[in-house]
């Protein structure tokens, strides 16, 4: 599903990545692990089409994402991948249902359709008592799970997550791993997360391994 060739990027004299490759297939969870400054988060933004790397192609369903125009690049984000981040990034002024079906909106979905769809995924994640509640009103472990709803709203191709357990204590981050193998087991669903946790990442399909901006496994 997703293909990168010779990726490089440097952040003013830091060469951050030093030409990797990659392929991860369809319905895998891979993990991405390694030191701090290793070049975790930077190639994990560069295949979510967040950030542009100095050289290399990065193909998603054989589409090279990097060629396409800025409007082009956003609309295709929006459908095509799901985010979930150490910090969940709710916006405080909404509900969890408002909150999930926000991507939605912006890809134009309509209202009634987005709602539903919504509601089934946080019944799905356990949140069916909490559609109402504020980000404030939420445990950490259900804000962390209405983002992945969040994430899951308009079906990507997908899941990129950036440390997503973090911030949560023992009990919720066993959940939210739980979570992601439930979603590649049940539901196909294709992952990339970048996790110091080693327990979690032993468990997934494939253990990439970086270091001073390679993959050294």
């Amino acid at each position: 599903m997703i293909t990168a060739k010779n990726i490089t990027k440097t952040f003013g004299d830091l060469k951050v990545l030093k030409g990797i490759d990659l392929e991860i297939p369809a319905g895998k969870l891979y993990s991405i692990v390694g030191p701090s400054g290793a070049g975790k988060t930077t190639l994990l933004q560069i295949l979510g089409t967040l950030s542009k790397p100095d050289s290399g192609e990065v193909h998603i369903h054989d589409k090279s994402v990097f060629a396409l125009g800025e409007k082009q690049l956003a609309a295709f984000r929006n459908k095509e991948i799901g985010f979930v981040f150490q910090f969940h990034y709710l916006l405080p002024e909404f509900n969890a249902l408002e909150n999930v079906c926000i991507p939605a909106f912006i890809a134009k979905k309509g209202k009634k359709e987005t709602e539903a769809r919504a509601k089934e995924l946080l019944n799905f994640l356990g949140l069916s008592h909490r559609l109402t509640h504020k980000p404030a009103e939420l445990s950490g472990g259900e804000r962390q799970r209405v983002a992945v709803a969040r994430a899951l709203i308009n079906n990507p191709a997908v899941i990129m997550a950036d440390e997503p357990s973090g911030n949560l204590d023992t009990q919720n981050r066993n959940d939210l791993h739980d979570l992601f193998f439930k979603l590649r087991d049940e539901f196909k669903q294709t992952l990339v997360i970048v996790t110091h946790d080693e327990n979690f990442a032993r468990q997934s399909d494939r253990i990439i391994r970086m270091r001073d901006g390679r993959i050294e496994d």
